[in-house]
């Protein structure tokens, strides 16, 4: 919602690495982790990051796995800004509780998992060109700060 929301007001082409990606190979990030397993999924999406998508004037979304392959969050770097939009574990759980399309936090203990994937991503996510905490914060609100900081 937030990428979109930015995109649009940026008037920039929104895209969604894992809707393209879901498209590209006709199944679900769930049906690809469960037939093919996480590690072609990372190699689909590193596939996306390399040619997958315009190369201007859009706005990508991605999952919270993508930037932490090796290498990735310098090409990422390399292609455009990389913005990172944090929350707390708990915020995440929240969010992403009624959702069973995300494979990683299909455990029977999401918050733990949440937690564990953090503290492994932790130092690449704070790699990024500019980190926005969505604590408590309306995805407007976000969405503009994103705005703010294509406009300096």
């Amino acid at each position: 919602m937030v990428g979109k929301l930015a995109a649009k007001n940026l008037r920039l082409e929104y895209v969604d690495s894992d809707i393209e990606i879901e498209n590209k190979h006709k199944q679900t990030i769930s049906q690809i982790f469960s037939t093919k397993g996480e590690h072609i999924f990372r190699k689909m999406e590193m596939e996306f990051v390399q040619s997958g998508h315009p190369s201007s004037n859009c706005l990508i979304s991605c999952g919270g796995g993508l930037p932490i392959q090796e290498g990735m969050i310098d090409i990422l770097k390399k292609k455009g800004k990389v913005i990172c939009l944090w929350a707390n574990p708990e915020t995440i759980l929240k969010r992403t509780q009624t959702n069973n399309l995300r494979p990683l936090l299909n455990t029977e203990n999401p918050l733990d998992k949440i937690q564990n994937l953090f503290r492994q991503r932790e130092h690449i996510y704070r790699l990024a060109d500019l980190i926005i905490s969505t604590d408590n914060v309306s995805p407007t609100l976000v969405a503009q700060k994103i705005q703010d900081y294509y406009s300096v």
